[in-house]
């Protein structure tokens, strides 16, 4: 069964933490929620329910979920 890919992790932040952020920073609100949106149309192709996707198009949705991740990690403020 597929899963929801684990952001908080990847992160290394906590739900709680990454809420914080959002709530002051827009565009990282933006960004976290387009990545989301990949992500559910990963979890839902993987299961099936999103009709017939090819293996190509399901790896460019995990491209597209990779990139979206690496534009919040280059949003999130960095520790001096």
């Amino acid at each position: 069964m597929p899963v929801k890919h684990d952001l908080y992790a990847d992160l290394s932040v906590s739900k709680d933490e990454l809420g914080k952020l959002r709530s002051k920073d827009a565009k990282l609100n933006q960004l976290v929620e387009h990545y989301d949106m990949i992500d559910a149309d990963i979890v839902k192709a993987e299961a099936g329910s999103a009709g017939d996707i090819s293996d190509d198009q399901l790896k460019k949705l995990k491209e597209k979920r990779l990139l979206a991740k690496d534009s919040i990690v280059q949003h999130l403020p960095h520790p001096d």
